[in-house]
């Protein structure tokens, strides 16, 4: 078989009269050549909208601004447990298409899937579940509404036996109910719900017709924050009638939690070190600061643009950061909304500019005291100085191991 490849500026230049073009997630459906073939009759899909039109047993598809990989992760991990044969793919592993001929009916597929792969995306999983919507991608989406727009397709293609996750908290997800075909379930941190799955102080209950059931309390969970509480609520729900709950509780208290997500790394001199490099946006490093009950945390963050508001996150570290750290593109802004809030309160905090991330470590154990937490946790993405985000998230390991 000869094989033709086309790089650089113009790569697109040769995309003429193909009857089948499958994009990869970074290659836009709106780029001006794709749509012109689209509109000459060429079937414009992807690697990932053929396996889920194809795949012959039941999937789980999950999305959000936040709580992806965790979420997915524990849910693959719970079908194992029960004894499935579990098939996990789309945003992360292995591209599931190719092992198609693998997946049998009694099987289990379990997919991540971003905005970029959901975008023209005319094919929905059995189980959808949003963690969340807020803003996030906005220097690569038309705008914010063409990313939530994306997202809706995880369940626009559903039928009435089709099930529906939603974040009661969000408004952009609950409102999202009012679209779904086949039934909604919900769950909140900060809501009393009537249905579906709630994190009711210290304990994660089950709703039904205004019954609540305990189902664990979060001081059993290895992993900590009430947005992870949420991801559990979103496994739970998805499970639920796939496996027993003594099954689904076991995995849910021993899940370590994934790399790069407010990850432990190391305890120094009665400093606890946290790798968050997988948040890439104002609404992940919230959330990580929310983990820690100290309010005396050191915050690395900073790195590349997204085009996103970092007005959001200026509070959150006035409340819970002694020092701060900044560094890449975004420093700047960063600095400039806390500074803001800073005057805006009557408050002071320390705050430091560095060039690279060896300096921003160095510094960080120079200020954290004992009983302290040092979060990296960029709220930016990674491309300015890194190659991605798990590189990040390797380097600063890497340099607090050393330590």
């Amino acid at each position: 078989m000869l094989w033709k490849c086309h790089f650089g500026k113009n790569y697109l230049s040769k995309l003429h009269n193909f009857d089948l073009i499958l994009r990869s997630p970074s290659c836009m459906p709106t780029i001006p050549e794709i749509e012109e073939e689209a509109e000459k009759g060429a079937i414009v899909t992807t690697e990932i909208e053929l396996l889920m039109k194809m795949c012959p047993c039941q999937m789980i598809g999950i999305t959000g601004s936040d709580g992806k990989t965790t979420t997915t992760t524990l849910i693959s991990e719970i079908l194992k447990k029960a004894g499935y044969r579990c098939h996990v793919g789309g945003n992360i592993g292995t591209p599931l298409f190719t092992k198609l001929n693998e997946i049998l009916p009694d099987d289990k597929v379990v997919l991540e899937l971003s905005s970029f792969q959901l975008m023209g995306m005319e094919v929905s999983p059995d189980i959808a579940v949003i963690t969340n919507i807020t803003p996030n991608h906005l220097n690569i989406h038309k705008d914010y509404q063409e990313y939530i727009e994306a997202k809706k397709n995880i369940f626009k293609y559903q039928n009435q036996d089709g099930i529906l996750i939603l974040n009661y908290d969000n408004e952009i997800t609950k409102n999202c109910a009012a679209e779904a075909k086949g039934k909604v379930i919900f769950f909140s941190s900060k809501q009393k719900l009537d249905n579906g799955y709630m994190v009711d102080e210290d304990v994660i209950k089950e709703c039904d017709d205004k019954l609540r059931k305990h189902i664990l309390n979060t001081k059993e969970i290895t992993i900590i924050g009430k947005h992870n509480y949420e991801n559990i609520c979103c496994a739970i729900a998805a499970t639920k009638n796939l496996v027993d709950e003594d099954t689904m509780i076991e995995v849910i208290k021993k899940f370590p939690g994934v790399e790069h997500r407010v990850e432990f790394v190391k305890e120094i001199n009665e400093v606890k070190w946290y790798n968050d490099s997988a948040s890439s946006t104002p609404s992940r490093t919230i959330s990580g600061l929310n983990a820690f009950e100290n309010n005396k945390i050191v915050l690395i963050a900073g790195g590349a643009s997204k085009n996103l508001d970092y007005t959001p996150l200026a509070k959150p570290i006035l409340e819970k950061v002694e020092t701060l750290i900044l560094m890449g593109q975004t420093a700047g802004e960063i600095f400039d909304v806390v500074k803001e809030e800073a005057e805006k309160q009557g408050k002071q905090i320390n705050i430091y500019m560095v060039n690279n991330l060896s300096q921003a470590v160095i510094l960080a154990k120079r200020y954290a005291k004992p009983k302290q937490a040092v979060l990296f946790s960029p709220a930016s993405t990674s491309f300015d100085m890194f190659k991605n985000m798990y590189d990040r998230g390797h380097q600063f390991k890497e340099l607090v191991n050393k330590m």
